[in-house]
């Protein structure tokens, strides 16, 4: 198992994948992959922070948050997931449980989106498509669900 971790900005972070030449191997991976924060969002094919292309393994472009009348962006601090189907990661996490988000940037939802968060709108929590799987937020940060959900990614049956 593989995971990429992710504070900053999508066009520094492929800088440093590209320079460190962990692109094609993180696309030619035979094992499941866990994106995290950033690193979930380098999962899709491209961000609009800076117009970049990711690393194209799940379909989808990650746009920015639009901040409205009580929504800041960046969205900071704990939110609620939104299970929309089951997952591995998702096992054994109680329906609406919390997690830390930390982020401008996020993906809209689509076939792949397994849990939701809403902050000024839905957005992809938590996606999963075959061996790839993201958390928008924090795990480390997110208490009893983060660890849940680590533990579901490095213990379960992944693809």
């Amino acid at each position: 198992r593989v995971i990429l971790p992710g504070v900053g900005a999508a066009g520094p972070g492929m800088q440093r994948l590209h320079a460190q030449g962990l692109v094609e191997p993180l696309q030619r991976l035979e094992v499941p992959l866990l994106g995290i924060c950033l690193g979930m969002q380098l999962l899709f094919e491209r961000s609009e922070e800076a117009g970049v292309e990711t690393l194209g393994l799940i379909p989808g472009v990650v746009r920015k948050l639009v901040p409205a009348c009580g929504i800041r962006v960046p969205h900071m601090g704990w939110n609620r997931l939104l299970p929309l189907r089951e997952s591995l990661l998702l096992q054994g996490v109680p329906e609406r449980a919390s997690a830390y988000f930390v982020h401008s940037y996020a993906a809209p939802l689509n076939t792949h989106t397994v849990a939701a968060c809403d902050h000024g709108g839905l957005f992809t929590a938590v996606v999963e498509q075959g061996r790839y799987y993201g958390a928008q937020f924090h795990p480390e940060r997110s208490g009893e669900t983060g660890s849940l959900m680590l533990r579901n990614f490095l213990e379960g049956t992944a693809a």
